[in-house]
């Protein structure tokens, strides 16, 4: 007997270069829904082209827009998934498997994440679960402006087939991430009613480096797990110095 039906949600700004390959790996979805943040290339047309739904949106943050996406599915259960990201025929499989099943209220997906074309297996990026798979009427996104997740009422269970995320391009593709994901998560703390210290400014940044590259393993990962382990120390600085200035009343 077929399984519930599934509607897949993506939103997207401007992955002409990522979307197709994107919604490739979910042609076997019931139904997809996008949401076009104001794209300037050609996603919107190669969405509409596999059959997606389109929607052209103001954009609301990341949570609110993923949960604007789940608004509109016609299916009990959603697939949330970003335009750098990939259904391997495996975890498509295990998806369709546990949707029959009708177990769980929600599944944990794991990830492995490149970083330039290289599989970052330590670090603590992997196998980085998320809570990707869920019942509409069981689980929404808590609404911030970033590193948003499902907030679910019910039963969960773990995946064993990784998503594929192609986080990063290079160095370069991470830095200017950051400084628009540093800016967000400082007002995230601002409306939450956090105020930076000297320990957030000057040990917070050096323990990500310890945490990601010494406790997670990262050496093992040789020049990349170093470069990574730098980067999110980084930007850990960065949000708690924009935070700062955001309590100072000067600009980021």
């Amino acid at each position: 007997m077929p399984g519930p039906k599934l509607t897949v949600t993506i939103i997207a700004l401007n992955e002409e270069a990522n979307i197709r390959d994107c919604l490739e790996s979910v042609r076997w979805a019931d139904e997809v829904i996008v949401s076009d943040s104001g794209s300037a290339d050609r996603t919107a047309e190669l969405c509409r082209n596999y059959g997606a739904k389109v929607f052209m949106d103001d954009w609301l943050g990341y949570g609110r827009q993923k949960n604007l996406c789940q608004d509109r599915a016609a299916n009990e259960w959603i697939l949330n998934i970003d335009a750098d990201e990939r259904i391997t025929p495996e975890l498509r499989e295990e998806i369709q498997n546990a949707l029959a099943g009708n177990g769980a209220d929600g599944y944990l997906i794991p990830r492995k994440n490149y970083f330039g074309g290289f599989w970052v297996r330590r670090c603590g990026w992997y196998p980085d679960y998320n809570l990707r798979l869920y019942r509409k009427s069981a689980g929404r996104f808590v609404e911030r402006r970033v590193h948003e997740a499902v907030h679910l009422e019910g039963r969960k269970e773990r995946l064993k087939s990784p998503m594929i995320h192609l986080t990063y391009r290079d160095t370069t593709d991470y830095l200017s991430r950051m400084q628009r994901y540093s800016t967000l998560a400082a007002e995230d703390m601002l409306n939450e009613g956090r105020r930076p210290s000297l320990l957030d400014l000057f040990v917070r940044p050096q323990f990500t480096f310890f945490k990601m590259f010494v406790l997670k393993r990262g050496f093992l990962d040789g020049t990349t797990g170093l470069v990574l382990s730098m980067l999110y120390a980084f930007y850990t600085f960065s949000k708690y110095a924009k935070l700062w200035e955001l309590t100072k009343g000067r600009a980021i």
